[in-house]
């Protein structure tokens, strides 16, 4: 199992003690947490960019002063931010159908209070390795698209011809150029796109795009 690198939890509750209690908890088990006491503070927070590209989680209150846990998730979801960072609301035993609605919508999970340190933990650590998958592949669609961007049009002519399997004689005849110049198309696609082979070249293609 992968060691969580660089990774933070996140903690949104107004109650202090309880914020203090968390952040505590998580550095007994080495993991870095920040801790905001609203949620309009975390999501100021969030609108600053960063979150995109970090491996992280969201311990969640549900109910705040002012905005609640569920309207920020709601912003984080129209964001698609709950993706790269899970989402765990911390509930109050009333709170539950909220959590089990939020869960359906996309949140992690939700844990109730009082909840087990050492369960919640194993979820915190779960939903991090979860945000390490999803950071990564949301940087690698990124450095595909910027590959992309770098081909002139014949470039990517050839290079669609290529993964449906043609070979450069029936390319060079469909796009009426010589054998010759459909090669350095060729070699000129495999070099920007870093790949080796036509079926190295599909599968890039072919994968999943970023959440």
């Amino acid at each position: 199992m992968q060691p969580l690198i660089d990774a933070t939890v996140f903690v949104v509750d107004d109650d202090a003690e309880v914020r203090d209690a968390l952040a505590w908890l998580l550095r007994s088990r080495r993991l870095t947490s920040h801790g905001f006491e609203s949620a309009e503070s975390f999501w100021a927070h969030a609108c600053s960019g960063v979150l995109q590209i970090q491996h992280s989680c969201l311990l969640l209150d549900v109910r705040m002063p002012g905005m609640s846990g569920l309207a920020l998730f709601d912003q984080l979801v129209e964001k698609k931010l709950h993706h790269t960072m899970p989402v765990i609301f911390l509930t109050g035993h009333g709170d539950v159908p909220m959590a089990v609605g939020a869960v359906k919508r996309g949140a992690f999970d939700f844990c109730e209070k009082p909840f087990s340190d050492n369960a919640l933990v194993d979820r915190i650590e779960q939903a991090l390795r979860l945000s390490q998958d999803q950071v990564a592949e949301v940087q690698a669609q990124g450095k595909l698209r910027r590959r992309l961007s770098e081909l002139t049009e014949r470039e990517l002519e050839v290079m669609q011809l290529v993964v449906d399997g043609l070979p450069n004689k029936r390319i060079a005849d469909q796009l009426d150029i010589s054998v010759r110049t459909v090669e350095v198309h060729r070699a000129r696609v495999f070099d920007k796109m870093d790949v080796r082979s036509a079926v190295e070249l599909s599968n890039m293609l072919r994968a999943p795009e970023a959440p």
